[in-house]
């Protein structure tokens, strides 16, 4: 858990009837760091319009001392050298305060700014330029909207009320609040944040907007669906630059949504899988070649794909040339793999090398996969889960063994096996964990095993 000061130019009396923790710059300049001071956070409202001003040497100073500072020195560069120029995020006529607008109207557009530009104050001029504002310059009314929202911002984001004390942590759960298929839906997320608090973790389900600096949190966990070229790798490897702890953690965004990295890795640390191919092409040759190494109906899929999207099942060798046709449009790769039907596929929920729940995903009704996405009801099929004890001694190693390819994340096997083989199918890097599914064996212990690993990383970070 961090502290906050709040450092001002002078003696802010308007502060300091509010707040406990103002100082001045002259008094963290001669009185910080202090020895074995607990991990401190900054909110910079010194003037820094001016190059080399206390403003300037107080968000220099605060990142030389690991402290982190709002706003950072290149925030405070972009902002005094004219390059924060406002880009099509609506018309804003009033100071913004930490991303807020006295017109709440204008919220959206103040918000995107803040995540541009994080600073405290906020102007822009007529020619649509940002200019950072200070303390001094606001006028008696600017004063009051400005106390207010470092209130706001101070009591939900950078806390420092009495809650700090209970914490040590504070962490960031990615949501979608309108994603149809979540990896975790809103009773698994609750419990999640319960488990969190009796490891001394702070946690908030926060959506990408909500989100406003990444930097204020010790640890990131996505609970979003995950792509490459996506907003959630980009997040995951931010933080990961921050130094916080992540999962899904970048590499493992990297390896386990693309399914061509997956099948050459699987094949280099001879992992049980069903025999695949990968083209480019859908020439004569290459057709050729996949009638010749597999039997019909056969199954394509794009690289990248999650809850069974952009897999298909082709009967004959007019829809193998038409869905591959269809598919290049998209990727310069495809995987052709075997059929193989089941009535069901193991899911292995792996943590850090670990099993840590079973689940057996049933067939959608009258459908090849677990889900079908374009029935209008029985969108997946059943489901059982069971102790990882009585998982097949197959399926669990084939499982374990497919995630020493991807990393230590926290992972969902899916797996099938036919007369007592496994085949594993790929590694999904934000496995689904909902209520009642996952953690129908463990109950609320499933919850509690994830955020023990997160306590145990953050106690490692602590002492590297």
């Amino acid at each position: 858990m961090f502290k906050t000061l709040i450092v001002v130019d002078n003696n802010e009396q308007s502060l300091a009837h509010a707040f406990e923790n103002v100082i001045t710059f002259n008094t963290y300049l001669r009185d910080y760091p202090k020895h074995n001071e607990p991990k401190t956070r900054i909110i910079n409202l010194c003037d820094s319009s001016q190059y080399l001003s206390k403003g300037y040497y107080c968000s220099l100073l605060a990142e030389a001392r690991k402290h982190q500072v709002l706003p950072s020195v290149k925030t405070i560069n972009a902002l005094r050298s004219g390059q924060a120029l406002m880009l099509n995020i609506g018309v804003l006529t009033d100071a913004l305060y930490f991303g807020h607008a006295v017109n709440e109207l204008q919220n959206k557009a103040a918000k995107a700014v803040f995540k541009q530009y994080p600073a405290p104050i906020l102007f822009v001029d007529q020619q649509g330029l940002l200019k950072q504002g200070s303390l001094t310059s606001l006028n008696d009314q600017q004063q009051q909207d400005f106390v207010a929202k470092l209130t706001e911002f101070t009591q939900t984001q950078w806390r420092i009320s009495s809650t700090q004390k209970r914490y040590r942590w504070d962490m960031a759960i990615l949501v979608d609040h309108n994603e149809k298929v979540p990896p975790s839906d809103k009773d698994a997320i609750a419990r999640f944040i319960k488990a969190a608090a009796k490891h001394g973790i702070y946690a908030q389900a926060l959506s990408f907007d909500e989100i406003d600096n990444i930097a204020q949190f010790d640890a990131l966990f996505i609970r979003q669906t995950t792509a490459i070229d996506h907003p959630t790798y980009r997040l995951a490897s931010k933080a990961q630059s921050l130094g916080l702890v992540v999962i899904d953690d970048a590499e493992s965004i990297l390896r386990c949504c693309n399914k061509v990295y997956l099948h050459d890795a699987f094949n280099y640390q001879k992992v049980p899988s069903l025999k695949t191919l990968v083209v480019a092409d859908q020439s004569d040759e290459t057709i050729a070649q996949l009638e010749n190494s597999f039997t019909y109906p056969l199954v394509l899929k794009m690289p990248e794909g999650s809850f069974s999207k952009g897999v298909y099942k082709v009967a004959d060798r007019p829809e193998l040339v038409a869905k591959l046709s269809e598919l290049f449009e998209f990727s310069a790769l495809v995987l052709a793999q075997e059929y193989m039907y089941t009535e069901y596929d193991w899911r292995v929920g792996v943590l850090n090398g670990r099993a840590i729940y079973a689940c057996r995903y049933l067939m959608a009704r009258n459908h090849w996969q677990i889900y079908n996405h374009d029935a209008k009801r029985f969108f997946s099929g059943g489901f059982e889960t069971l102790p990882t004890f009585e998982l097949p001694k197959a399926v669990l190693d084939a499982a374990l063994k497919a995630c020493k390819t991807v990393g230590k994340g926290l992972y969902g096997v899916d797996v099938k096996e036919h007369q007592g083989r496994a085949y594993v199918l790929e590694v999904n890097d934000n496995p689904s964990i909902d209520h009642k599914v996952e953690d129908a064996y463990l109950g609320d212990e499933l919850y509690m095993i994830i955020m023990d690993e997160f306590k145990q990383r953050l106690e490692a970070r602590g002492r590297g």
